[in-house]
Order: structure tokens, then sequence, then C-alpha cells
């Protein structure tokens, strides 16, 4: 069993702080003596299907995710081969040695295919399998890096994001800020929005970055830390924020989700909800799932309950995805679980390899695409 509370967790040197490691995570095993929900039995609504899957290689510690561009898919293993699937079929068209152990990945953009290193390189290919540059930033890679407006986008674990040239990889801009004393090593990367990377830090700030010469627009915090110690104090945002055209919403571990204006960062409601996990909008509302497992859908204007599924607690589920009118989510155990959009109850169920589902799934042609820590590469459909 992974372990199960925060205070139990060893504590790592990094860059001159201290972090607590998520990788293996502490939710969906016991905590505090809580075992994680059975699944209980319902009557199927509603069915997924696999239009295929490939073995893409185990994640190891990372929590690697695909990349899609116009015609194909992007998937990569932990020891770092990258693999080019065709999206329709699942074939593999081409697979390359990068040479390194992928811990951030699989990023796209500016025709880029992008992973990076626990060591802090990050290397660019083309969507030939050729590599084009490698570059190197102040410490390892945790997150996708993201390319817009001819602009490489990477956070490194010491919390820094660097701006890369997409022709070359040199860097043309830097934005740091200090760090506690106590963090979470987490995944969190950015969002890329209308020319802005949204992203948010330890202690509970939200920034958003002008991609083009990462200038800060505007600065807010999403949760302020509490307790008494250093450890109930941690406040991070480990996950990635998400925005539309009027909004961007954060959620910090031990802390808040509260959502802001996108142009000023005015804020416009919080709520002391907590989650090591990210959070979906769409639309009207926003789905998450909370430090204990339960899965929510919350009204975006103004952060009201619509509905909360609390029959997976403590099963570590993922980021939510919204797919027509189910919202899709994923376990510790590898099962993915379909739920009505309406009201939260369950309408499907599929168990894959077996292994964990920590990322978000993605959309692929009126389905999703799921990776399990275990390397396997899923499409599948739901109806």
């Amino acid at each position: 069993m992974r372990l199960a509370h925060l205070s139990l967790l060893a504590l790592i040197a990094l860059s001159g702080c201290s972090s607590v490691d998520t990788v293996k995570g502490w939710l969906g095993s016991k905590k505090d003596g809580m075992e994680p929900a059975k699944l209980v039995e319902f009557g199927e609504t509603a069915k997924f299907e696999v239009r295929w899957h490939i073995d893409l290689g185990d994640s190891g510690a990372s929590l690697l995710q695909p990349a899609l561009t116009g015609n194909a898919i992007y998937g990569a293993s932990g020891k770092g081969v990258l693999t080019r699937v065709d999206r329709i079929t699942g074939k593999q068209v081409w697979r390359v040695e990068s040479g390194m152990a992928v811990s951030g990945g699989v990023g796209s953009g500016e025709g880029l295919v992008l992973i990076g290193s626990d060591k802090g390189d990050v290397l660019a290919y083309g969507e030939d399998g050729k590599l084009r540059w490698k570059s190197k930033v102040s410490s390892e890679v945790l997150s996708a890096p993201q390319a817009a407006q001819g602009v490489v986008i990477v956070r490194s674990g010491d919390g820094r994001i660097a701006g890369l040239d997409a022709a070359d990889g040199k860097r043309v801009w830097l934005y740091e800020r200090s760090t506690p004393a106590l963090v979470v090593r987490n995944h969190a990367g950015v969002t890329l929005q209308r020319g802005v990377a949204f992203a948010g830090f330890a202690g509970g700030k939200l920034a958003a970055i002008k991609i083009v010469d990462g200038s800060v627009l505007w600065e807010v915090s999403v949760s302020q830390p509490r307790g008494s110690t250093e450890l109930e104090r941690i406040s991070d945002i480990t996950s990635n924020p998400v925005a539309d055209d009027e909004q961007v919403c954060a959620i910090a571990f031990q802390g808040r989700v509260a959502c802001f204006d996108v142009a000023q960062g005015n804020p416009l409601w919080n709520r002391d909800i907590g989650s090591d996990k990210g959070v979906m909008l769409l639309r009207k509302y926003l789905y998450l799932s909370d430090a204990r497992g339960s899965v929510m859908a919350l009204d975006k204007t103004s952060g009201n309950t619509l509905w909360k599924n609390e029959q997976l607690f403590m099963r570590d589920t993922a980021t939510p995805y919204v797919l027509g009118d189910f919202v899709v989510v994923g376990d510790y155990e590898g099962y993915l679980h379909g739920m009505n959009r309406e009201d939260g109850s369950f309408a499907a169920r599929i168990k894959l390899d077996g292994s964990a589902i920590q990322a978000a799934p993605v959309g692929l042609d009126n389905g999703l695409l799921v990776q399990t820590r275990d390397g396997g590469l899923y499409s599948l459909s739901i109806h």
C-alpha cells in the first residue's frame, strides 16, 4: 500500500528547500485508517468500448500524458522511448530512443513534439521523429512543455518557468519567484490561452504570464496557508489552472478552489475545497476531484455545487473529463468511471490494464484517449 498521510511522507532536498513527494501519492490507499471505497454495483445505462490499444512502456515515477496533433498522437515511456501513433488505427508510425529518462511530456505546438527529463533536459522533435534541438533548464521537468507564438514554455521542479525559442531552444525569458520552505513536489505545468500562460505555484499563488516575453500581467492568491506546522500550512497549487475567454480557475492542495477574471485577475468567488488534482472548465460548469476522491460539478459563475459523487472515496480519482453526456474519471486501480453529467450517478465502468490512471483523459475523435501508469494507451468511446 502507498503511503497514506502527509506527515508520513519522506522529505527530500530540492533547490535549497524541502519537498513533499506526491509522485507515488498518498490518496487511494489508507489514510488515517480509512480504506478506499469498494466499488458499488449499478445498472449500466452506457458502455465504454476500446477502439484500439497500444503499449508505450511503463511511465515509472512520472505522470506522462499523450499529445495530439492534426493526424497523430505522441506518447512516451519513462525510459525515454517516444512513439508516434496513428490516431485512427492506433498503429505505431515510428519510435525513437531519446536517450534520457522522460519525466515531463508529451507536449506539442509550433510543429514540435516536446519531452523533458529529470536532469532538466528539454528535447524538441519534429513530427517526423527527427531531433530539432536540445536545451536545458534549471532543474527536473515534471510536466509537459507547451509551445505557442514561437515560444516553448517549460516549467521546472524548482518552480521556475522558462520561455525557449521554438526555433533553436535558446532561452528568451525566465520567470521565477520565491518559494516557501516546504513545497509539494508535483506535476503542475502551465495552461496556454490567448497569448497568456497561466500557472499556479507554492503558497497558493496564481500568475498570468505573457507568452512572447515572460512579462507578468497579474498575480493573485488562490489560497492562504493555514495551520500551526509547516506541513499543515502547505497550500500549493499542484495542478494546471483552467481558463476560458471569461475566467481562470485553480485549486490548491489543503486549500481552496477559486476563479478570477481572466483579463485583470479580479476575484470572482472561492470555496474551501482542496485537491492535488486538477479541474476541468467547460461552458457553465467546473468539474473536479477533491482530496477524498469525491467528484463534483460546480457552477462556474458562483461556485455552488450542482452535484457530488462520494462513492469513489479515497480511490485517488484523477482530474475529470467531460465527454458528451458523461463525466469520465480514472482511479488508482485502473478503472475508468463514466458518470451522468446531469447528476453524477454512475452510468458505465471499464477496467483497463489494472495500473493507475493518474492523468486526465484527452479528447479524441468523439471519444477519449487514456494513458495508464504501466504505459497502456487506449482510445475509447462511451455511448
